[in-house]
C-alpha cells in the first residue's frame, strides 16, 4: 500500500491563521464557546500536539477509511436518502459541505466526527437512528456538523487515536496529551451543542435528543422528567464524584442542558429560529456558561 503524505501541520497552522488575519470565519463562528477557541489556538504552539495530529492523520488516511468502506453503510442519494436530507439541512444551516456520513452497526446511543480538514465523516450509530425521530436525528447531526464546522476533526480523531494507545501499552506516556484534548473537548461539547441547537431550531428537542443518551430505554422516555433530572446536577456538585468528570472527554449531561438553556437565552439564537431579537450577547451567555462548568470551563 502507498504510504499517505503526512500532514503538514505548519502549513495547517499557517492556513488557520491567515483566514483569521483575513477576517475568515473559519474555527471562529459567533455561537462558538470562546474557551473552545482559546484552547484551539494554544495547540498551534503545542509541540506534543502537532506530532499527535500528525500521527493520528497518517493512521486515518492508510487504514480507517478503508475500514469503513467494508465494514460501515455510506449515506447518499441511494442509501438512506431521508438521512442524507438531514445531513444537507445541517450543512445548509452552519454554512459547510454536506459531510459524508456513515450508518455503523451499534446498539449504543452514540455519534461521532473523525477525520481531516479536506476529509471529515459522520459516524451515526444504528440505535441512535433507532431510537431518535428525525427531528432529534437533526440534533445530533447538527451537532456533528460543528465539529467540522469549527475546525475541530483533527482533534478529535487525535484523541481517539491516543486513548486506543493509552489503553493497550502506552499509557503513560500519552496520558499528558489526552487529558490535555479531553479538557479542550469538553469546550468543544458546549461549541457543538449550539450548533445542534440551531440546527434543530427547537430548544426542547434538542434537549430531548441529548437526555435519550443517558436513557437508551423506550419504555422511559415518555416518563422522563427533565427538571428532576436538571437536579441532579445540584446534588452532585457535593460529591467527590463531580472531580472525575476531568478525565472525560464530554461534560457530565446535566451541565450540558443547563449550557443550552444559556444559549437558548442569546440574541443570536433567538434570531436564528424567529423567537424575536431580544436576548443576552454571547459574552454574556459565555460568562454564565463559565461560571455553571467552573474549574472545568
Amino acid at each position: 500500500m502507498a504510504e499517505a503524505p503526512t500532514l503538514d501541520f505548519n502549513a495547517y497552522v499557517s492556513r488557520l491563521k491567515a483566514d483569521r488575519a483575513s477576517g475568515a470565519t473559519a474555527g471562529e463562528h459567533d455561537y462558538s464557546y470562546i474557551l473552545d477557541r482559546q484552547t484551539r489556538a494554544t495547540f498551534e504552539s503545542a509541540k506534543p500536539v502537532e506530532l499527535a495530529v500528525a500521527s493520528s492523520v497518517r493512521i486515518f488516511k492508510q487504514v480507517w477509511r478503508g475500514q469503513l468502506l467494508g465494514s460501515a453503510v455510506k449515506v447518499g442519494e441511494r442509501q438512506f436518502p431521508r438521512i442524507q436530507g438531514i445531513a444537507k439541512e445541517c450543512a445548509q444551516t452552519l454554512g459547510i459541505i454536506t459531510p459524508q456520513i456513515y450508518i455503523v452497526n451499534s446498539p449504543t446511543l452514540n455519534a461521532a466526527t473523525y477525520g481531516t480538514d479536506e476529509e471529515s465523516f459522520i459516524m451515526v450509530h444504528s440505535a441512535l437512528v433507532d431510537h431518535y425521530t428525525d427531528e432529534e436525528l437533526r440534533m445530533v447531526v447538527g451537532h456533528e456538523c460543528g465539529h467540522i464546522h469549527n475546525k475541530h476533526v483533527v482533534y478529535l480523531t487525535t484523541l481517539h487515536y491516543l486513548r486506543m494507545v493509552a489503553q493497550m501499552y502506552l499509557g503513560p506516556l500519552v496520558m499528558p496529551v489526552v487529558l490535555t484534548l479531553n479538557a479542550w473537548s469538553r469546550r468543544a461539547e458546549i461549541t457543538c451543542d449550539r450548533a445542534g441547537m440551531l440546527c434543530s431550531k427547537d430548544e426542547k428537542t434538542a434537549a430531548r435528543a441529548l437526555t435519550k443518551l443517558v436513557l437508551g430505554s423506550r419504555k422511559l422516555y415518555d416518563e422522563f422528567n427533565l427538571e428532576a433530572f436538571l437536579e441532579q446536577y445540584e446534588e452532585g456538585k457535593e460529591t467527590i464524584g463531580r472531580y472525575m468528570e476531568a478525565l472525560a472527554s464530554h461534560p457530565y449531561l446535566p451541565k450540558r442542558v443547563l449550557a443550552m438553556r444559556i444559549f437558548g437565552e442569546s440574541e443570536l439564537y433567538k434570531k436564528h429560529t424567529s423567537a424575536g431579537a431580544a436576548g443576552i450577547t454571547m459574552s454574556e451567555v459565555d460568562d454564565r456558561v463559565k461560571a455553571l462548568l467552573k474549574g472545568d470551563a
